[in-house]
């Protein structure tokens, strides 16, 4: 008797499973895997060793619920901070993995100088754990797009590498093509604050032909490192105007001290 139709695309999704998980462990026989950071032997790839992993400064609650900055004692669930009160920006809630430090530098560059696609991967898997709970209330994911030009230059988007690794794990949609950079502008590194949301103001649009896409939904956008909080804040704006009804901000690492502009995140 033929099998069931239905019970195909199952038994197809079982051997592309299968066949990946004996190719992964050829691969791993053939040149094992080493640690992101230090090159380290380690079990698995995309992965860091232990004492990498040590190293990083991992963001955990509790937190402001709006900035996702660390408090030093739990004020309670949905505590804000002063600074957010004092300042409240665009997005409604944002969250980071990890502090920004010469750890985190280290494996964000990896992603974003040195092609290691195997860093976006072990980076989306500590995203995804800082972020599960506004991952549990996100309607679509959004990477924070990069000019055609920078694209040209890079020839990938690292933001979009990591949104689409999140979106996969949490069975979540990655629209690439909502948010558009309409404005080529130049590099962030060793900008202050002020220069920062003068460099992106008016540098992001939504097409009107995508505007349903996000229309009353909650966004959550993805991006490497969250420094000032200025392109955070140009998107979120943005993505508010074409009718987004929530948007949340999830990053890799998050620069505490943004005034070390010596950072070139």
């Amino acid at each position: 008797m033929d099998e069931p139709i239905a019970e195909k695309p199952a038994v197809l999704q079982w051997m592309r499973r299968r066949a990946t998980q004996v190719w992964l462990g050829f691969v791993d026989v053939v040149t094992p895997p080493l640690c992101l950071a230090c090159q380290a032997p380690v079990t698995s790839g995309a992965a860091l060793c232990f004492a990498c992993w040590e190293k990083l400064h991992f963001i955990d609650e509790p937190v402001c619920d709006v900035l996702g900055t660390p408090f030093a004692y739990d004020e309670g669930e949905g505590a804000i901070s002063p600074a957010a009160m004092a300042d409240p920006p665009s997005w409604d809630k944002a969250r980071a993995a990890v502090v920004f430090d010469e750890t985190a530098k280290h494996i964000v560059h990896l992603l974003k100088y040195q092609d290691n696609h195997e860093a976006a991967l072990a980076m989306a898997r500590m995203m995804a754990a800082a972020g599960r709970n506004i991952l549990a209330e996100t309607d679509v994911i959004l990477p924070v797009p990069l000019h055609q030009r920078r694209l040209w230059q890079r020839r990938f988007n690292q933001a979009a590498l990591l949104a689409r690794h999140i979106a996969n794990a949490r069975n979540l949609p990655c629209l690439m093509d909502v948010l558009d950079r309409v404005t080529p502008t130049t590099s962030q590194v060793g900008l202050d604050a002020q220069e920062r949301r003068k460099n992106v103001r008016r540098a992001f649009a939504v097409s009107p032909e995508f505007q349903a896409l996000i229309e009353g939904k909650t966004v959550l956008l993805v991006d490497d490192v969250r420094t000032t909080g200025a392109t955070a804040e140009a998107c979120a704006a943005t993505l508010k105007k074409a009718g987004a009804a929530r948007v949340f901000v999830l990053s890799f690492a998050l620069v505490l001290v943004p005034a070390r502009l010596h950072i070139d995140a």
